[in-house]
């Protein structure tokens, strides 16, 4: 008989469309006397559903589990884990994360703190599915808030700068990675990258400062090294202030520079670092960085007078010039007229989200480069019917079942 197991990470995980996926795996779990019940019930009810065999399904191949399992959506997968204390492993088995690596990347989650409690508020959110998750366990012993990410890694620095967290928001990996050599007070801006294909999930993270300095840390080594400083002329400006995400495209990261304006580019791998001059659009304000299928986009606030819109650019390789490609609906930037409006920008993948905020709004938009399609999130209400939740800060990962820290 196999023996039910909590599910210890999304328990409130409540994916309705779990039995439309694998229903034949679920009733793998259940006992004799629970398979006559339902058969006696369905042969009453419902005379067209078919019990499945457990004498026939039990032959089924332990492998061929594990690529059914590791192509459902990740909200259903962790309903799964709650079956039996050995799909409860999967996490653990390495023929598993084989199979997780052979499946393309999946849409992006948003991995979010609140106002309400930042030290252990953070939550999830799908936008497939457009519902809000709210994992059990801290991905940090302090309060800390994440500043870049990576192959379904989430790196966060605490409120004091000096130390620096990785976890993959899904499980419980999690680790603090080893001091810096250099006063953490100077990091202003953070990019992370991952190496997918590495069995080992190799993994980076970068920190530039105001003036120049840099560190990389190599989770292989498990430890932080000194590259050299970047030039003098590149700087990176203060006032982004992690409001503007590094993004990477391959294992190369882009930090947005001013005076003037323009884009870092470093590559991990040889350690070059490159600067491009781009003139930025007139009256931009509150600008990121996103990256698309190789492609560098930024997203920012056009404001004029008492009218403000959010607008989407897209980097032309020949010109080194931005193209405006669309903006926020009119009837949606009506709401900004006459408010101080502030913006920050996290994307993934072609999926970007906005955080608006005012004195009178706190309203999270997400948008699709593929469609174009403006959305507005739902709002985030706590288990157990508490309050409405008021997102603090957001970063866009790709979730993914096996990544370790």
């Amino acid at each position: 008989m196999i023996t039910h197991v909590p599910c210890r990470y999304l328990p409130n995980v409540d994916d309705t469309s779990a039995d439309n996926y694998c229903s034949f795996v679920m009733a793998a779990g259940k006992s004799r006397k629970e398979r006559n019940q339902e058969k006696l019930r369905f042969s009453t009810d419902k005379p067209e559903v078919e019990v499945l065999d457990q004498d026939i399904w039990k032959e089924f191949p332990e492998d061929l589990f594990e690529a059914v399992i590791a192509r459902l959506p990740i909200a259903t997968f962790f309903c799964f884990r709650s079956v039996c204390r050995k799909w409860n492993s999967l996490l653990d088995s390495q023929t598993f994360a084989q199979r997780c690596a052979e499946i393309p990347q999946r849409n992006p989650w948003f991995y979010a703190f609140t106002h309400d409690n930042v030290n252990v508020g953070f939550m999830c959110y799908d936008p497939s599915i457009r519902k809000w998750h709210h994992p059990t366990f801290k991905c940090a012993k302090s309060i800390a808030h994440p500043v870049a990410s990576a192959g379904g890694l989430v790196c966060s620095l605490d409120i004091s700068h000096r130390k620096f967290y990785v976890c993959n928001p899904l499980t419980q990996s999690f680790k603090e990675l080893p001091p810096r050599s250099v006063n953490a007070w100077s990091c202003i801006a953070v990019g992370m990258t991952r190496n997918r294909n590495s069995t080992t999930g190799v993994y980076r993270v970068m920190w530039v400062g105001g003036d120049g300095e840099c560190e990389v840390y190599d989770s292989v080594k498990n430890s932080w090294n000194r590259p050299g400083s970047m030039p003098l002329n590149i700087k990176v400006s203060p006032s982004h202030n992690f409001r503007s995400q590094a993004v990477s495209v391959d294992s190369t990261l882009y930090f947005m520079r001013s005076d003037p304006e323009g884009i870092v580019s470093y590559n991990m791998d040889t350690g070059v670092c490159k600067q491009y001059i781009i003139p930025a659009p007139v009256h931009l304000s509150d600008h990121s960085l996103a990256e698309y299928r190789g492609k560098i986009m930024l997203i920012g606030l056009l404001t004029k007078n008492a009218a403000t819109c959010v607008c989407i650019w897209e980097l032309q390789k020949m010109t080194l010039l931005w193209k405006e490609v669309d903006r926020m609906p009119n009837e949606w930037c009506l709401e900004f007229y006459g408010k101080h409006i502030r913006m920050t920008c996290s994307g993934n993948k072609g999926l970007l989200m906005l955080h608006l905020r005012s004195r009178q709004m706190n309203q999270l938009v997400t948008y699709n480069v593929i469609s174009r399609e403006w959305l507005k999130v739902p709002v985030c209400v706590a288990p157990w019917g508490r309050k409405q939740q008021r997102v603090a800060c957001c970063i866009a990962f790709n979730p993914c079942l096996t990544a370790t820290a």
